[in-house]
């Protein structure tokens, strides 16, 4: 463990390089007052026209001048380091001493990973400025030469930390996203400094893609989130911890700062959340159940997923809310684990696909129908353009501040247009 006496060398970096900022606008400062008092020196007096330094005569000016230099630099003062220290405007500077750390001699984005780990002040100023460096991002910045070992960069992320003294990281500035922002309607539920909750529209993807380069909600959000997003590894990215495809409707959370972004993940990645959904499936499931099956990589269409031995385990626990005998029912379900397309991959295995999903549902027959009114209220069932899936409900933990957090949001009106023509 580092010594607490130590200075915190991480700060000492960004301090140094606020001085410098500061000590260029207070040149520019003192430059424009020494030109001022200056040309006061020299100014004629109207009465006689001839040169007199009419500024001796004159202390109010000098103390007007004074006052206006005191409080120039002041504002410049309050302007550094009130706003760059916190917001990576000036890269910020790590130093970690190796025999300062009891830690075995690893490869290098290994050691320095767990080096920040226990080095209270380097975390400390991390959580400052609203940052979380995990492997991923240590190795990222050791491949673009932001790190020295000893005074050498170094670019290989295996090399060995042995026989070494000083390890030097350099944060650089936020770059700004690929994705363009784009003025995108958000039906925003919650928002602050750290995260937002949105009630996403269907038909809208999360991430831009080949198929969908813009119009996403990560556009969106770029948009509406501006300045205030403070980088996800270095990028000024939102930070999307979780999904909803482009079909499927309702409430998401976004991280906007990296802190809250790693701390967001470990809440997805230990389950510590409720995370409900409400579908219109086909057929009458039993009341109330659960599905513990693996989902993986379908081996006969890449593009699907499907229940698979060696896929990864997938846990859906439903209840039965309302029946529409002989088409469908509304169902809530509750996910245990998070993985791609799980609930309806789960239910298709069951035998009740979701109305609308063209890729795993399952229609009835037209043949199991010989009323002809049941035969036009199927097909119409049928013609559904999108899967009848909606978040409903997501609960967790401020990933900041650790308040419970409950967002609800009521089926969109297409799946309640639905719900209607299946009970009339």
């Amino acid at each position: 463990m580092p010594k607490d006496e130590e200075i915190n060398c991480a700060s000492f970096g960004s301090l140094k390089s606020n001085l410098f900022v500061f000590s260029l606008l207070s040149s520019r400062i003192l430059f424009i007052a020494v030109v001022l008092l200056t040309l006061l020196y020299f100014f004629p007096n109207p009465q006689n026209r001839k040169i007199n330094p009419i500024i001796i005569n004159n202390p109010k000016i000098i103390a007007i001048i004074f006052i206006t230099f005191i409080l120039e630099t002041t504002k410049e003062v309050f302007s550094v380091f009130g706003s760059n220290v916190l917001d990576m405007t000036v890269p910020i500077k790590i130093l970690l001493v190796v025999k300062d750390f009891n830690l075995p001699f690893e490869r290098l984005d290994t050691w320095v990973t767990e080096a920040i780990k226990v080095s209270d002040s380097t975390k400390q100023l991390l959580n400052k400025n609203n940052l979380s460096i995990s492997r991923s991002r240590v190795k990222n910045l050791i491949e673009n030469q932001h790190l020295k070992v000893d005074g050498n960069t170094v670019n290989n992320p295996s090399f060995k930390i042995q026989n070494c003294e000083i390890v030097e990281i350099q944060l650089p500035k936020l770059s700004e996203a690929i994705p363009l922002p784009e003025n995108i309607k958000l039906n925003i539920l919650y928002e602050d400094e750290f995260i937002i909750v949105i009630n996403k529209n269907s038909g809208i993807v999360v991430h831009p893609a080949p198929g969908s380069p813009n119009g996403t909600l990560v556009n969106a959000l770029l948009y509406h989130c501006g300045e205030n997003l403070k980088g996800i590894g270095g990028v000024r990215r939102p930070g999307i911890v979780h999904r909803l495809d482009k079909n499927t409707s309702g409430v998401m959370v976004i991280a906007k700062t990296e802190l809250a972004h790693s701390n967001l993940s470990k809440i997805f990645f230990n389950h510590d959340l409720d995370r409900r959904y409400n579908a219109v499936v086909w057929g009458q499931p039993i009341n109330l159940g659960i599905i513990e099956k693996p989902i993986g990589r379908s081996p006969l269409n890449r593009k699907k997923m499907a229940v698979v031995d060696k896929g990864k385990i997938a846990i859906t626990k439903w209840k039965v809310l309302d029946i529409f005998t002989p088409f469908a029912s509304l169902i809530e379900c509750k996910l245990e684990t998070g993985r791609t397309h799980q609930i309806r991959v789960h239910m298709s295995y069951l035998g009740h696909g979701i109305i609308g999903d063209d890729l795993y549902g399952k229609p009835i027959s037209q043949k199991n129908f010989k009323n002809s009114h049941l035969k036009e209220k199927n097909k119409l069932i049928k013609s559904f353009n999108r899967q009848a899936l909606h978040a409903s409900k997501l609960c967790f933990h401020h990933p900041i501040s650790d308040k419970y957090l409950e967002f609800s949001s009521p089926l969109p009106r297409d799946i309640s247009v639905l719900i209607e023509q299946l009970k009339v």
